[in-house]
């Protein structure tokens, strides 16, 4: 069974902790980022998302926001959770990001 409540860590050293999901899939937690453009300091950064099937059947695909504490840009993720012939579980994620800009004119570099 998929579950992804807990704290999770990717392979550039950021990490999230996830809440339970409640009846309907949704979940919150936090993101600590080890990457990021920025000379300001990296601050934990509050996220919001839902899951399918949170009654925990099959692999389920996922998706979340979060909201930079210390940038003005957010961050989609989506992805599935997977589980390997050993047990392990395995977040396949991608995202994009979006910073703020002043103008629509330079909307097209606001997007990663």
């Amino acid at each position: 069974q998929c579950d992804l409540q807990g704290l999770w860590r990717n392979e550039l050293g950021s990490n999230m902790t996830l809440s339970a999901l409640d009846a309907t899939g949704t979940f919150s937690g936090s993101y600590h980022t080890a990457v990021a453009a920025t000379n300001k300091q990296i601050l934990l950064s509050p996220l919001q998302g839902t899951q399918q099937h949170p009654n925990g059947k099959g692999h389920p695909t996922f998706g979340f926001t979060v909201q930079w504490q210390f940038a003005d840009s957010t961050t989609a993720f989506v992805g599935q959770l997977l589980v390997d012939r050993s047990g392990k579980e395995t977040l396949e994620t991608t995202w994009l990001l979006r910073e703020e800009v002043p103008s629509r004119r330079d909307t097209w570099k606001a997007t990663r």
